[in-house]
């Protein structure tokens, strides 16, 4: 049984929507926001990248950070380019990109089912990473980025959505990268109620992006839990805002790696070793974009092969191992080129297919890098049967298109 709770948004006044909504905190870095926020004192940059308002250089984990970030969204409250609303409500909120949409519900989703595995995981955290959000949580009392979270498609919630979306949207504006943003405000109380219950008839959630996000809003959670003697369980802190989307509705990019060397390996090594797991194919200066499971794209010196993973090394009936990139990984890049851990190895990269191929090329052309991987992407549906077994995907897997901007719709942890 699935919490979806309504809750009363923070959210920009009407036309300075398009100026307030900014990606997500963990897509630019400090020099890239400070960049694109330098004649924009709206953006929501200010409180989920807050470094760009203090000195370049400061440790981006500092309390002087997170009180910044505090500040500046008690601010955009205050001059009134954010509002909040006086009663509870749900919102639809639906992306364009090249032409396709997804209608995802906005509300609250419960941390008690975070904690009981209601909402499913994919993923491992990391403590630096999790302990950065746990603070900007608990100093700004908001939960500025929303999660995205998935479930199994459901026509009648999807006939409820087609339904809230009749009206006109509070916001419909396309950014500078070129997805379309639109929200739509559910007034209806019954129709909201009812997507209420149709969640509660689910049996999970699935956490797709932001995994860090929703582990630090429940662990913040249970700390007010313990330190609050009239816990009710009702309070806003046990809630974190949410995106809930369809299943059938998402999009997964590949996610791809790049090598800064060959591990002190041979060419010919290298070769020797690949083609004991993979059937090889030069395509030369032919870009080779994997069409379907079982197929890799490489590219060095100049030029693309084809990789088809040998029979023997597909691995059934395993939701974890029998992923493309877990063969690469545990076959190639751990046992070859020694990449144990990626999530702790500095001679790996990994390049989000938004960027396409051209960026594979660039930086292996560059030089600082040896040898690119170009995957084929990770079905929803893998993603999926691994969080039901109680398993983790190995660390960049997925990587999902579009970003939910931050700032369109913000929780309080207090009413």
């Amino acid at each position: 049984m699935a919490v979806l709770r309504k809750f009363k948004a923070i959210r920009p006044k009407k036309g300075l929507e398009e100026k307030v909504a900014s990606f997500p905190y963990d897509v630019l870095n400090s020099e890239e926001a400070r960049e694109l926020t330098k004649d924009n004192t709206y953006s929501f940059l200010h409180v989920v990248k807050p470094e760009i308002d203090l000195p370049v250089g400061i440790d981006l984990y500092s309390d002087e950070v997170y009180q910044t970030a505090k500040n500046n969204m008690n601010k955009l409250i205050s001059e009134g380019t954010m509002e909040k609303e006086d009663r509870d409500k749900l919102y639809i909120y639906r992306q364009t990109m090249n032409g396709k949409e997804q209608y995802g519900i906005v509300g609250c989703s419960s941390a008690k089912d975070y904690d009981d595995d209601v909402i499913k995981k994919h993923e491992y955290t990391r403590k630096v990473k999790e302990n950065d959000r746990i603070k900007h949580v608990d100093i700004t009392n908001v939960n500025a980025g929303p999660i995205f979270l998935t479930y199994r498609a459901q026509k009648s919630i999807d006939d409820l959505v087609a339904e809230a979306v009749k009206v006109d949207p509070v916001y419909d504006f396309v950014a500078t990268d070129g997805i379309g943003h639109t929200v739509w405000t559910i007034e209806n109380d019954e129709l909201s109620n009812k997507l209420v219950d149709e969640f509660a008839k689910l049996d999970y959630l699935y956490v797709a992006d932001g995994h860090h996000r929703s582990a630090s809003a429940a662990i913040v959670a249970g700390r007010r839990k313990k330190a609050n003697p009239n816990h009710t369980g009702n309070e806003e802190y046990n809630y974190f805002l949410s995106v809930l989307f369809p299943d059938e509705q998402l999009m997964i990019m590949d996610y791809n790696r790049v090598l800064k060397s060959l591990n002190g390996h041979t060419e010919e090594e290298m070769f020797s070793a690949i083609e004991k797991v993979y059937e090889v194919e030069k395509k030369g200066a032919d870009k080779y974009k994997p069409c379907c499971k079982s197929r890799v794209g490489m590219y060095y010196k100049n030029e693309w092969y084809k990789l088809t993973i040998r029979d023997e090394y597909i691995i059934k009936g395993d939701p974890v191992n029998s992923l493309d990139i877990a063969v690469l990984q545990n076959n190639i890049l751990d046992p070859f080129f020694g990449i144990t851990d990626p999530r702790t190895s500095n001679d790996v990269d990994f390049i989000g297919g938004i960027r396409g191929l051209e960026e594979l090329e660039r930086l292996v052309n560059g030089g600082n890098f040896q040898v690119a991987f170009a995957m084929h992407p990770t079905s929803i549906e893998e993603l999926m049967n691994i969080a039901d077994a109680g398993k983790v995907m190995p660390p960049k897997s997925t990587w999902f298109e579009p970003k939910l901007r931050s700032g369109l719709l913000v929780h309080s942890l207090e009413d």
